[in-house]
């Protein structure tokens, strides 16, 4: 399946200070842009990279997803550098104003490029585990990339710069994504298979992983807690970035013991229960009577939420709404997880 994201928008980065302004400003490392590239029979292409920006006490304020376009081999020689931030269009000209405000004298020219670009997301079941042959054969040939690239799906050039499908930098299993002229469609989009965004937010939701300003508290979210560094969206050996000081010290401290996790909503015989759930709901454990979180985004049954693992996953079947206790929550182990964010609660319980 393929969705159009219109939540999200596009911000374009140009000028000589373009990688050294974002390098100190984001948690990813931008300099993996402007390596020597991977290269196909007719372009040359970097993966995207997933950051945030964060405030200066270390808590979340933005996501964004930065491409650099692929570059024809043949042709014109390139232009001077270009970069492209897929971003969350809520929070957009907030975005270009905080942008603006650290651009000091830099030499980076900021701007929304919203009206020319949409970003896509194609996802669905074992999707991120096909290489592009695999999935459509017939798109393997010259022009397409030949499918030499099996990290990456089939590529649209246009003009200097080509627009291409990557495999998302936060997880496989979340499938395909791209910044694309808003003018065309994407190769790869059929009609039958285009579907509403709700519905790449329930496949997100399921992994457990969310995604702008809305679902990761702008100015209250700790990155660690929802798993930023599990979804590759952190460099913890690229050097100084405003907000670092909290997340190294979090990291190496070693111990999280809150994690976005994703929940199902169900009663007392476990069948599913939709749209009966607010934001902010409170999540409680009835058989100690404590608090272990609260929920941060919902849709029909299904929900993610920050809560205290250890209990979350030790005390299943007695966590429930704080106020609706016929509403029973289920919390899901995500199969991404790696065990050590598991072994590290069991090793403190011990202790």
């Amino acid at each position: 399946m393929s969705s159009l994201l219109k939540t999200r928008s596009v911000v374009r980065f140009s000028g000589p200070d373009t990688v050294k302004f974002l390098q100190g400003l984001i948690t990813n490392d931008v300099n993996r842009l402007v390596e020597p590239p991977q290269t196909t029979a007719t372009s040359a292409y970097h993966k995207p990279v997933y950051a945030a920006m964060l405030t200066a006490q270390g808590r979340f304020l933005y996501d964004m997803f930065i491409y650099r376009p692929d570059q024809k081999l043949s042709g014109p020689e390139p232009g001077p550098l270009e970069l492209f931030a897929d971003v969350d269009g809520s929070v957009l000209d907030e975005l270009l104003v905080t942008l603006k405000k650290y651009r000091l004298r830099s030499k980076v020219d900021i701007d929304s490029v919203a009206e020319e670009f949409s970003c896509w997301q194609r996802f669905g079941k074992n999707l991120g585990q096909k290489t592009p042959s695999e999935e459509e054969p017939d798109v393997a040939g010259p022009g397409w990339g030949g499918g030499a690239d099996e990290a990456l799906a089939p590529s649209a050039l246009s003009g200097n710069y080509g627009w291409r499908w990557y495999k998302d930098p936060r997880l496989d299993c979340l499938g395909f994504r791209g910044i694309f002229p808003s003018n065309i469609t994407p190769q790869l989009v059929e009609a039958d298979k285009d579907t509403v965004e709700e519905n790449y937010l329930l496949w997100r939701m399921e992994k457990g992983v969310a995604e702008g300003s809305l679902e990761i508290p702008k100015g209250e979210a700790i990155p660690l807690e929802y798993n930023l560094a599990g979804l590759n969206a952190i460099s913890f050996d690229k050097g100084c970035y405003v907000g670092q000081e909290l997340i190294a010290r979090t990291h190496h401290r070693g111990v999280i013991r809150k994690r976005l996790v994703p929940v199902r909503f169900t009663d007392d015989n476990g069948n599913d229960v939709d749209h009966k759930v607010a934001l902010k709901s409170e999540v409680i454990d009835t058989a100690s009577n404590k608090k272990l979180g609260f929920v941060t985004t919902a849709l029909g049954s299904l929900g993610l939420g920050i809560l205290r693992i250890e209990e979350a996953f030790r005390n299943t079947g007695s966590l429930t709404i704080q106020g609706q206790e016929d509403i029973k929550v289920e919390a899901i182990r995500p199969e991404w997880w790696p065990v050590e964010w598991f072994l590290d609660h069991q090793q403190t319980a011990a202790a």
